[in-house]
């Protein structure tokens, strides 16, 4: 086996006090999920298993929950804008969610709204598909950098795209001015004082694939020892880890966060004990993880249910975009995008490690550890999927043992 180094700074969580989250938890996420159900074209994403891949790291259980399925839409985000956007509506015109649907609403041919965001692409998507399939129009900002490809996927919902000179969230910030003189609605994945409501909703959208997840681990005969959960500012990783926290409680789950190192922000705010931002261009191919401000609804709940947080270069993204997409033995394929196969890059990069043993001991993965991964997108960027996984971008350098 070859065996090589990849740059992962692995922090113990001193602050680590498990307990169930108020906003997100088992009720939240299937309030959402009851209505996602209703949408047309609803089904689970799968939840696959890679037996080999399992066999090789030296552990039990490597599970894969593949968004890419998603309302043909290539990612999870989605199920945060959809549902946010719905329980807007329902706000402003005194409806109530439970006999809410997209078709009623659209038939009623209400005045058009707007809704506004930033994103790195796949949010922005979701929110743009959600205001197409209402009758409603969608303004979509995206920091500078973002891809034609990532681009060209909202426009073509029928949504304008504006690409700004600045990261992430300074692109945040000129929405929420922009928005605010113009009287659009704005749907953001993130919160800061005064605009909590909205993001609660977001995140508590995300957990519908988390109890699909559960409900398909308990059909296996199975149940996660740990979690490993890829982050931007926080709220999927938060409103996942809080619906698994409260089903199989914090102080069993071994959760662990990831992130790039030019972009991370709970990286380092674990390590202080307080929300620490990050700034620059945040330049990582992980497009979807380039956020440099935590999200503070999510922080508290990370600060205390998650055991590790990883930072780690852009070739582990790309390594575990080979991994998934070529697997061992007779393991499903999975299609996974930069920001989505970093985790099965991390466990990728332990097992080639030359100190593999001592990274596991210090994961806690173990012949009976049952590892759950969430690749939260597809090829979102087909161009640079294929420079990655065919033409070998961010590649290794491997020594012979």
């Amino acid at each position: 086996m070859s065996n090589f180094t990849l740059k992962m700074a692995i922090a113990d969580n001193t602050a680590f006090s498990p307990g169930r989250s108020a906003l997100f938890n088992r009720e939240s996420a299937r309030a959402a999920r009851a209505f996602h159900r209703k949408l047309p074209g609803y089904r689970p994403t799968p939840l696959l298993s890679l037996p080999a891949f399992a066999a090789a790291l030296g552990v039990e259980q490597v599970l894969v929950k593949d968004e890419s399925r998603r309302f043909g839409l290539n990612a999870f985000k989605m199920l945060g804008g959809a549902w946010a956007i719905a329980r807007l509506l329902c706000k402003e015109t005194d409806s109530d969610i439970n006999e809410f649907s997209f078709a009623t609403f659209r038939q009623q041919q209400r005045a058009p709204m707007t809704f506004a965001t930033t994103t790195d692409g796949n949010h922005g998507r979701g929110v743009a598909w959600a205001a197409r399939q209402l009758g409603q129009r969608a303004v979509i900002y995206m920091p500078k950098g973002s891809s034609p490809a990532r681009v060209r996927h909202i426009t073509e919902l029928g949504a304008e795209c504006i690409v700004t000179e600045m990261n992430y969230d300074d692109t945040v910030r000129l929405t929420m001015r922009d928005a605010e003189k113009q009287g659009w609605k704005v749907v953001q994945d993130t919160a800061w004082e005064g605009y909590s409501e909205v993001p609660t909703w977001i995140m508590q959208g995300y957990a519908t694939l988390a109890d699909e997840a559960a409900e398909q681990m308990q059909a296996m005969g199975t149940s996660p020892t740990h979690v490993f959960l890829q982050a931007g500012v926080g709220a999927m990783a938060a409103g996942v880890l809080g619906y698994l926290s409260d089903v199989y409680d914090a102080k069993n789950l071994h959760a662990v966060v990831v992130e790039p190192d030019k972009a991370d922000c709970l990286y380092r705010s674990a390590g202080k004990g307080e929300i620490v931002n990050v700034g620059g261009e945040m330049n990582t191919i992980m497009a979807g993880l380039a956020c440099g401000e935590p999200n503070p609804l999510g922080w508290p709940l990370l600060r205390d249910c998650v055991r590790q947080f990883i930072s780690c270069e852009d070739r582990v993204a790309a390594l575990g975009m080979r991994v998934l997409g070529n697997p061992l033995g007779d393991d499903p394929r999975v299609i996974s995008g930069e920001s989505g196969a970093v985790t099965a890059g991390v466990l990728a990069a332990v097992l080639h490690h030359p100190e593999s043993q001592a990274l596991k001991e210090k994961l806690k993965l173990t012949s009976g550890s049952r590892v759950l991964l969430l690749s939260t997108e597809g090829d979102t960027d087909p161009q640079h999927y294929r420079e990655v996984v065919w033409e070998g971008k961010d590649g290794i350098t491997t020594d012979r043992s």
